[in-house]
């Protein structure tokens, strides 16, 4: 298998993350979405990334579909995820908010790297996006006794949250604060503190304007 894309993607970080926690081997194109938007449109005509070419060619594209597709193939026993049921959802939720948290998070890098006139209104509006699920997670997670989301064995949730959390300190300090946010902090140092992390992590790389 073939991942597309830079490790400071906290998507294709996630999805990289996953994969070594599976003990799945894979190849990695350090494609960028500006610099390399051509290599990456054969396989994703979004030119986004993740994108994960299987081996039979078939590509698969966004993360929690290629996250999907990973679980499928290691079997229930092993997915970082409940099979069904409430706890499924529950993390499936906390998914939905982390990735959303770093959709906002990347679009205010472009807003302040690629235009030149800022929209003010725009940027509010992320800002506030952002801290409401800094709150959210935060709050949820101070009421968890145990080191990971769903208890004593990391998940999906717990891998999303510590990326985007990480791009989101690199990319915006001030919107992450550790003394508004403890637990989410705590959280994050746990996860990298794994091997699996400190070993498929790179610096913020902002596009550059033309």
């Amino acid at each position: 298998m073939i991942l597309i894309g830079q490790y400071d993607s906290p998507f294709v970080r996630r999805v990289a993350i996953a994969m070594r926690l599976y003990g799945l081997a894979f190849e990695h194109q350090a494609w960028s979405t500006f610099g390399d938007a051509d290599k990456i449109a054969p396989f994703n005509p979004l030119r986004r990334v993740p994108t994960l070419v299987l081996d039979d060619g078939e590509a698969l594209i966004e993360s929690t579909a290629i996250l999907d597709y990973l679980d499928e193939l290691v079997g229930p026993g092993a997915a970082m995820i409940a099979e069904s049921g409430p706890a499924r959802r529950h993390a499936l939720k906390v998914c939905a908010l982390a990735t959303g948290l770093g959709d906002k998070a990347v679009s205010l890098v472009y807003e302040r790297v690629l235009r030149q006139a800022q929209s003010e209104v725009w940027v509010a509006r992320c800002e506030a996006q952002i801290g409401g699920v800094l709150d959210v997670l935060e709050t949820q997670r101070a009421a968890i006794a145990t080191p990971y989301w769903s208890g004593d064995r990391i998940g999906h949730a717990d891998i999303a949250v510590a990326c985007v959390l990480r791009f989101t300190g690199e990319a915006h300090p001030g919107l992450l604060d550790a003394a508004r946010h403890p637990a989410l902090v705590s959280h994050a140092a746990r996860c990298e503190a794994l091997s699996a992390f400190s070993e498929i992590v790179q610096p913020l790389l902002p596009p550059q304007p033309a």
